[in-house]
């Protein structure tokens, strides 16, 4: 809720990203019904809130997930899995559900330009997700170079310190120099 408030209050026009805890979330159609609340209070579209669950918690219910995944972009929502290589869910969850979005983890974007393996395995994901209808997402990019190496793998979708730096209740403004 704080979450929409705040995109609606900056008058953000971008996608807005929810991270949760599936572990956290025992009824998806409580969180489902106060999303939806809130977007209607703030006059916030639910076509541009994306729920993404990192990948860095252990899932103990992954059955559990899926259903939470499910019930989201049945009522309209994006999901993305983020921090994707990270850790606990992996390809096992891609398996078993395809989110809109899987967004790449920063350890396997730096210095991606340098490294044979990690290019070997960004490069398999983005074969696996294209087949799979799945965009990709990089995030974590600090250089011209880790971004014109991922760009030439086929990506589009990019997130880091290259491009704008965090802001604090405020809508960061994007490098001009940072884009192709």
């Amino acid at each position: 809720v704080k979450a929409i408030r705040g995109a609606s209050e900056l008058g953000m026009n971008e996608l807005l990203s929810i991270n949760f805890l599936p572990n956290a979330v025992y009824r998806p159609d409580v969180c489902i019904r106060s999303t939806f609340e809130a977007a209607q209070r703030y006059h916030f579209p639910i076509e541009q809130i994306i729920f993404e669950v990192t990948e860095g918690e252990q899932i103990h219910d992954r059955a559990h997930l899926v259903n939470i995944f499910r019930e989201y972009r049945r009522f309209g929502f994006r999901t993305a899995i983020d921090d994707f290589g990270a850790g606990y869910a992996g390809l096992g969850l891609l398996a078993e559900y395809q989110p809109d979005i899987i967004k790449i983890d920063m350890a396997l974007v730096r210095d991606i330009d340098t490294s044979k393996p990690k290019q070997a395995i960004v490069n398999g994901i983005v074969s696996i997700c294209a087949a799979l209808d799945v965009r990709v997402l990089a995030e974590g990019i600090e250089t011209i170079a880790e971004r014109d190496y991922l760009h030439n793998a086929g990506i589009d979708l990019m997130q880091g310190y290259l491009f704008c730096k965090p802001a604090f209740q405020a809508i960061g403004i994007v490098d001009p120099t940072s884009w192709l």
